[in-house]
């Protein structure tokens, strides 16, 4: 994965989709094979209707978010109406990075394994445990 990319200007989100692809390949297999269909989609912020559903203050509070039927409560019965989804904000993203001082990638890396662990269910321990 690379480290400490330099960027002269923000990075844009086709920068971070690709900081976003490489970090997934760095995840663990068995991880790998039971994500199934899940996009990733690399957004500016959450839209309207999300902020005001999770009650945020300011659309800078959500780095990323998993929307779908996490795996614990799918059924093979289930008609799935859209594919399961992890955006990943990316001035959110870049405000956190530039306050915290953390390299970009473990950064985006962070997030989208936290997004993944909501669709397997996972707890914040196990997901920890993942970024190890």
């Amino acid at each position: 994965m690379a480290r400490h990319q330099r960027f002269t200007t923000p990075p844009s989100l086709v920068d971070l989709d690709l900081i976003a692809r490489e970090a997934f390949t760095t995840l663990p297999d068995v991880l790998l094979h039971h994500l199934g269909d899940v996009v990733i989609r690399i957004m500016e912020f959450c839209d309207t209707e999300t902020e005001e559903e999770m009650d945020l203050e300011n659309p800078f509070e959500l780095l990323g978010l998993y929307r779908g039927t996490s795996l614990p409560y799918k059924s093979v019965n289930d008609i799935a109406a859209q594919p399961d989804m992890i955006f990943l904000y990316r001035r959110p993203i870049l405000d956190y990075w530039c306050e915290m001082g953390e390299d970009l990638t473990r950064v985006v890396r962070h997030v989208l394994i936290h997004e993944i662990g909501h669709h397997f269910g996972f707890s914040d321990e196990e997901m920890e445990h993942i970024e190890e």
